[in-house]
């Protein structure tokens, strides 16, 4: 049976097909109907079926350490809570939420919390990615309103990325740009990010800036489309308010090209260019992330970017316009619910006493929050001052996530009550849970996620939940009825709970908010069942949805005009120093999924970027002694991140960049978090997280190792990266000192002494292996040069009943045909490895396009092309010169 859901992973929301057979997920696909993608899916889309089911699963409510009934969590879970509320009050009480978690999950949280306990102290992880657009977005717009939409990127004329890695983050959208590129050559990209990244590719001018300048480029255009008389000077005196000021604080603080040349570390040529491309260019469409967002100023950010299209009347028309690229499936779904603490719900405040009365009035609320609750950094430091006794976690893992994450940990840690609703067995928040309770997952849970576009979808429940687990907005109502609250909180299913927050947008809003899926509130189960992706708003005056936003040039500000933001840019409060010397850049990476609870599971996944890395650039490992393919640590004041060193040009001098993706489950000191301290943007709340600071050195490992093994083991300390296999886990091990007798460490660690064994001192390799009833049980691989064999052919060993003579000599040879290393896969989609694409460009492929023709690498998602692109041109510069070039560069020379 074939099933339409929606992916659960970055913003851009893709449809997805999935084949169910036997009460399994076997395959799946990208809907070719579905608007936000049309049949596309990247890697991590394509491996949503090698995800699912119920290995690794919590699958039992624990209680204090034991398993329990559902019966009896959800009585200790209300029991506890109405317990310290009684004694403390309710904002002793709050909840930590998700982006993954579907909106009537949220819905239902928000409104027992803010409703009927009485806390606002209501907060989600959307509030480390996205919360400095939704406050550029409220003070210039009058709401939290993205005003673009895809079919954008197809008909402009200039895009200009900003702190944007999409060709790894929203890898379909930057398929769709490369697509509009090459319809239309005229098309210019720019992309502004610190690093070259593989969104680079595509760019006809790439600004590496100074980390944290953004806002000094966009002051700079603003003064310069005055100077130049480019202002839309009808559209600023008829539909704006603030200009004046705005334009006052840009000319201060941008008062020339040479001056903001010098300030952001770019070349006026560099600056020069852009400028006179977008004076000239009225398509623009402006595309920002977290590179924007992640900041100490980045509510100011994004309100220079959308000065820039404010002056020149850039938004409401097609392919123009302040594009922000949501990071998680269901962020902006979240914060129509209210699921941050300074929201209520329906994109209502607390900045009125009208918007707390009609949600009450709504909700019949009996113990209405009033007031702003605490945001994320500061809901953590409330517990960690012991002001807050009790923590509700869903969906997410902020002992990861979070900066300072090891204080974060430390302050959980002696928190009265953590309650953690989660779908996985093990992850680092859930190892501090008083009690759990456990969370269906994608393919079992039913409801809606709204993508970056303002795309309502379907994400649809295709299993049946294994062992107990249940869904969120299940068990949050049941908490509710146990604390008294039965008959607001009487939910059956999740359309039911889709038409009251589809009514509560409509009530009372008279085109007062932007808000308004009223015109959903009517439709039946069976309606919803089947509702097909939607934009908001869905009201009675537009029925079908789509619409776009401003083309009228009426704002949701008091006066209806757009606002102008006098901006005066910051740099980041996380400067380095003499003893932190180097600037800390985090971010995702191309395969993975936040904290790899759910793409951890997948072996493909981890075949691309299979560990932790520090990308630094050539001059610094040179500066700092640090080896490529070497550990390394990064320290400051906070805490330490081990990882090995990739050393590449990308990267600016001074500056690193590390993934935010490890854990405790997957690496044993990797945590980003850890390095990144509590600095926030004054306005958002959101973390400074791409600005850190550390200092390096190289750890001079005494050996490293592969390690194989059929089941958990107690790990040494040392450095350590774990990825799990089909029938194996492998693990890399390496530390500082030296083993002087390999098959004792076996005993110790592994728990006997090896039954095959090759130990040559003099090559600095040892091979041994543990078997059990002839079955491969475990097995080590010590290399000194870090060459080691292919992966699959190990783990498919462990699937062997009986190990012949020739795999045992295999295993242990050193030079075995069925053992050699193959590569880094290159294209996880086709498991395209890397000496195999080298060998068809020796053998004459000259392009992306060819490869993919005879390897179908980069046919499928995309986000490889740029590495395919990279091999062709190292290929190029590494082959030798033959008789007839050299003839014809001499040729070429004039004497």
């Amino acid at each position: 049976m074939i099933n339409n859901t929606t992916c659960p992973y970055c913003g851009v929301g893709c449809g997805v097909k999935a084949e169910v057979r036997d009460r399994d997920i076997i395959a799946v696909s990208g809907d070719a109907e579905h608007p936000a993608n049309f049949g596309r899916l990247c890697v991590k889309g394509s491996a949503l079926h090698e995800t699912t089911g119920a290995k690794d699963r919590l699958l039992t409510p624990r209680v204090d350490g034991q398993d329990a009934s559902w019966d009896s969590a959800l009585d200790s879970v209300a029991g506890r809570l109405q317990q310290i509320i009684e004694r403390d009050g309710p904002g002793a009480v709050a909840m930590y939420l998700s982006g993954q978690l579907l909106t009537e999950d949220y819905y239902v949280a928000n409104k027992l919390m803010k409703g009927f306990i009485g806390s606002s102290h209501v907060d989600t992880n959307s509030r480390l990615c996205m919360s400095s657009t939704v406050a550029g977005y409220k003070r210039a717009f009058g709401g939290d309103l993205m005003p673009c939409s895809y079919e954008d990127i197809d008909s402009a004329e200039l895009m200009i990325l900003v702190g944007s890695n999409a060709a790894w983050n929203h890898p379909i959208l930057f398929q769709r740009m490369a697509a509009a590129k090459k319809a239309n050559p005229a098309l210019r990209v720019v992309v502004i990010d610190p690093r070259r990244t593989a969104t680079s590719d595509l760019a006809d001018l790439q600004l590496s800036l100074k980390p944290g300048s953004d806002a000094l480029i966009f002051d700079l255009l603003l003064s310069e489309l005055e100077r130049r008389s480019r202002l839309d000077t009808d559209y600023i005196a008829a539909h704006t308010e603030g200009f004046d000021d705005a334009l006052a604080a840009a000319r201060a603080s941008a008062p020339d090209i040479a001056s903001v040349a010098l300030a952001t570390d770019l070349a006026e040529a560099e600056l020069a260019q852009l400028i006179d491309w977008f004076c000239n260019t009225e398509k623009t469409l402006t595309l920002f992330s977290q590179g924007i967002n992640q900041s100490s100023s980045g509510t100011d950010k994004v309100n220079a970017i959308i000065n820039c299209h404010l002056a020149t009347g850039r938004l409401g028309k097609p392919g123009m316009g302040p594009f922000s690229l949501t990071g998680q499936p269901n962020a902006m779904g979240g914060r129509e619910v209210g699921g941050l603490a300074n929201q209520l719900a329906a994109h209502m405040d607390f900045a009125s006493e009208a918007n707390i009365d009609r949600v009450q009035r709504f909700w019949q609320a009996p113990n209405m929050a009033r007031q702003e609750g605490y945001k994320a950094v500061d809901l953590f430091d409330a517990i960690e001052r012991g002001e807050i006794k009790a923590v509700w976690i869903m969906a997410t893992n902020p002992v990861v996530s979070l900066p300072e994450a090891d204080r974060v940990r430390r302050a959980l840690a002696q928190c009265e009550l953590v309650i953690v609703s989660e779908c996985m067995a093990q992850t680092d928040t859930l190892e501090l849970a008083h009690i759990a309770l456990p969370a269906t997952t994608w393919g079992e849970k039913s409801g809606t996620v709204t993508n970056s576009e303002r795309r309502i979808s379907r994400q649809r429940g295709l299993l049946a939940a294994p062992g107990e687990a249940r869904n969120d907005w299940w068990a949050i109502a049941e908490v509710a009825k146990r604390l008294g609250y039965a008959a607001a909180f009487d939910y059956c299913t999740p359309a039911q709970i889709f038409r009251e927050h589809a009514a509560l947008s409509g009530f009372e809003n008279q085109g007062s908010r932007g808000f308004d899926i009223s015109g959903l509130s009517q439709i039946s189960d069976a309606e919803y069942d089947q509702l097909q992706p939607i934009q908001w708003p869905v009201n009675a005056t537009n029925p079908e949805g789509s619409e776009r936003l401003f083309s009228d040039g009426k704002f949701f500000t008091p006066s209806g005009r757009a606002r102008f933001l006098a901006i005066t840019p910051r740099p980041p409060v996380q400067q380095p120093n003499a003893s932190l010397p180097l600037q800390i850049n985090t971010g995702r990476i191309r395969d993975q999924w936040h904290t790899m609870t759910r793409t951890g599971r997948a072996a493909r996944l981890l075949q691309h970027r299979p560990e932790p890395f520090i990308e630094i650039h050539p001059l610094d490992a040179e500066r700092f002694g640090i080896r490529d393919g070497e550990i390394a640590e990064l320290s400051n004041e906070l805490g330490r991140y081990v990882a090995r060193a990739s050393v590449c040009e990308q990267q600016r001098p001074g500056e690193v960049f590390i993934p935010m993706h490890w854990s405790r489950q997957f690496s044993g000191s990797a945590i980003s978090g850890s390095l990144i301290a509590s600095v926030v943007d004054p306005v958002s709340g959101q973390p400074e997280a791409k600005q850190g600071r550390a200092a390096i050195r190289a750890l001079n490992t005494g050996w490293q190792a592969r390690l194989l093994v059929r089941n958990s083991i107690a790990l040494p300390t040392g450095y350590w990266t774990r990825v799990p296999l089909e029938h194996c886990t492998s693990y890399r091990l390496s530390d500082t000192g030296l083993v002087d007798n390999w098959d004792a460490w076996c005993r110790q660690y592994l728990g006997s002494a090896p039954e095959l064994r090759l130990d040559d001192r003099h090559e600095g390799r040892y091979r041994a292996c543990g078997l059990e009833n002839d079955r491969l049980n475990w097995m080590l691989l010590v290399e000194r040069d870090n060459s080691l064999p292919d992966l699959d052919w190990l783990d498919q060993q462990f699937a062997l009943d009986n190990l012949d003579i020739e795999l045992r000599r295999q295993l242990l040879a050193a030079t075995a045909a069925g053992a050699q290393p193959c590569g880094a896969v290159v294209c996880s989609c086709f498991q395209v490895r890397e000496p195999n694409i080298r060998a068809a460009i020796q053998a004459g492929a000259t392009s992306a396009e060819q490869l993919g023709e005879q390897l179908k690498c980069g046919t499928n998602c995309g986000s490889c092309i740029p590495e395919l692109k990279a091999l062709i041109t190292d290929e190029k510069c590494a082959a030798p010169a033959t008789e007839q070039t050299t003839a014809e560069v001499e040729n070429a020379v004039e004497y």
